[in-house]
């Protein structure tokens, strides 16, 4: 059940992104901490987050995942 829930998750954000990035092709600028990127599509902007995401998820998921195996 795990593993089919690992394929389906990221299966319903890439078609999300997909649906939302033909429909809304507006150029968005993100603004954070007086710092401003470039115009991008939303789509793109989308993907970008949605990978950071999961990279910091994995990235957390190893940390903790090292800490709770016992000591010998």
């Amino acid at each position: 059940m795990q593993k089919l829930l690992l394929i389906i998750i990221p299966a319903l954000w890439i078609g999300a992104i997909a649906i939302l990035s033909v429909q809304n092709a507006t150029p968005v600028a993100i603004q954070f901490l007086g710092l401003q990127s470039i115009e991008l599509p939303l789509g793109v902007v989308l993907s970008f987050c949605v990978a950071g995401a999961m990279l910091t998820t994995a990235a957390l998921l190893l940390l903790f995942s090292n800490q709770r195996r016992p000591q010998r």
